[in-house]
């Protein structure tokens, strides 16, 4: 697991550095923000179309040899990517097609990496390894930003894309030499390498499936609800604090700059509360996520920059020690060899509320103003998941005491479990 975490942050690193620099180049070969915007576009469109069949491969294939072929393909788009640039013969058309290649491949590549390196720790300690995942996800975002600066300016651009290339190679060398946690029962950590059905029979492997235990799961389904509404009218604090601070508050993207560091402290610091989590709920979810919609509203209200610094904070950690929670839920709740499926069809809905969410919030900021936006997000937050706990409390069954007579075997073990 020490391995995977160094694997993954330098892995991480290298990505938040191409990310970085690929806008740049975007914006210096077209001048267009909006053309900026179209390429993330790009990439994250393949999960919307794709994710249910990359989640169908992830269960069938071999876990490790699919997550190395997946980061070693990645790989070789980013040197790709770098050779082009350096001859300078990448125009906007094929740096589109990387893109979209790059989104296609990480269709397979996320829960494959995922699941692996859920399979390093005992089933106990899932939430754990997900909150150190999130926690390495965290620092490698910092460290991959603040380099890309850094490797433009002294090894020019191709540079940045070339060490994200080594960076996927690096985590695809580290991949064979990984070995699954065990156990009391001897099984590997979440099971996966021993699924409840065998994995070569095709009817097992149908993307239907997927899709129909997802539908019939109340919590999954619950589990969507409030990341969804969460991901609408909260989260996008990026694009709702960045007007905030520079309309209402007067401040200049230094102070922007300041409430992005604290939200990332933040995010770091819920990545540690996470990683202690031992038994994850939907309702643990529920209440962070209603608790960071109250938070959104006082930030919202808030009468200065100093007074939205101290926000961001609990913000930033709710949001991230709620996501820890989330995940654990959705990677331990389905059985085996149902997990990849199950993520599939949770990244194909993450991505729908990447791309409607900012929208969405865009109308109502136009509306309602940064503050109102912010105010009325929260509220819809809270107030939604406040009725799905009140509605959810009376469709609990009362118990209802049977009568009995001699000879009857209610209480026996075998009936108990059937029940």
């Amino acid at each position: 697991m020490r391995w995977w975490s160094v694997a993954n942050f330098v892995s991480n690193a290298g990505t938040w550095m191409q990310l970085t620099v690929q806008n740049l180049l975007v914006l210096q070969i077209t001048g267009s923000a909006a053309a900026t915007g179209l390429s993330m576009s790009v990439q994250a469109a393949p999960a919307l179309f794709m994710s249910l069949l990359g989640g169908a491969a992830v269960d069938r294939w071999p876990l490790k040899l699919t997550a190395a072929v997946s980061q070693a393909l990645l790989g070789a788009v980013a040197f790709t990517t770098a050779v082009l640039v350096a001859l300078d013969r990448l125009d906007m058309t094929s740096l589109m097609v990387l893109a979209a290649v790059t989104g296609a491949i990480a269709t397979v590549d996320g829960p494959a990496c995922a699941l692996l390196g859920n399979d390093l720790v005992p089933v106990a300690d899932v939430p754990s390894a997900i909150g150190v995942g999130a926690l390495v996800h965290n620092a490698g975002r910092l460290a991959g930003t603040a380099l890309a600066g850094v490797t433009v300016g002294l090894l020019g651009t191709p540079a940045a894309y070339a060490v994200n290339g080594l960076s996927f190679l690096f985590v695809a060398s580290v991949i064979p030499f990984l070995r699954p946690a065990y156990d009391k029962a001897g099984r590997a950590g979440t099971d996966h390498h021993a699924p409840a059905q065998p994995r070569d029979r095709r009817d097992d492997m149908t993307v239907r499936e997927g899709l129909a235990f997802f539908a019939r799961r109340p919590r999954l389904v619950a589990l969507a609800a409030v990341t969804g509404i969460s991901a609408v009218f909260g989260r996008n604090y990026g694009l709702t604090l960045a007007v905030l601070v520079t309309g209402p508050l007067a401040g200049g993207a230094g102070a922007f700059g300041s409430v992005s560091t604290v939200l990332a402290v933040g995010g770091i610091l819920g990545a540690v509360l996470g990683a202690r989590l031992r038994k994850p709920s939907v309702r643990l979810v529920g209440t962070l996520a209603a608790a960071g919609g109250l938070l959104q509203v006082a930030a919202g209200l808030s009468p200065s920059l100093a007074v939205l610094l101290v926000l961001v904070l609990p913000m930033a950690v709710v949001e991230s020690v709620s996501d820890t929670a989330g995940t654990a839920v959705l990677q331990t709740d389905p059985p085996a060899h149902l997990r990849g499926r199950v993520l599939g069809v949770w990244s194909s809905i993450g991505t729908v509320w990447g791309l409607g969410g900012p929208p969405a919030l865009g109308l109502l900021m136009e509306t309602a103003g940064a503050r109102g936006a912010l105010v009325t997000g929260g509220l819809l937050i809270a107030g939604a998941i406040g009725a799905g706990f009140v509605v959810r409390a009376r469709r609990v069954p009362e118990p209802v005491a049977l009568p009995t007579k001699p000879g009857d075997v209610m209480e026996q073990e075998a009936l108990g479990a059937a029940a």
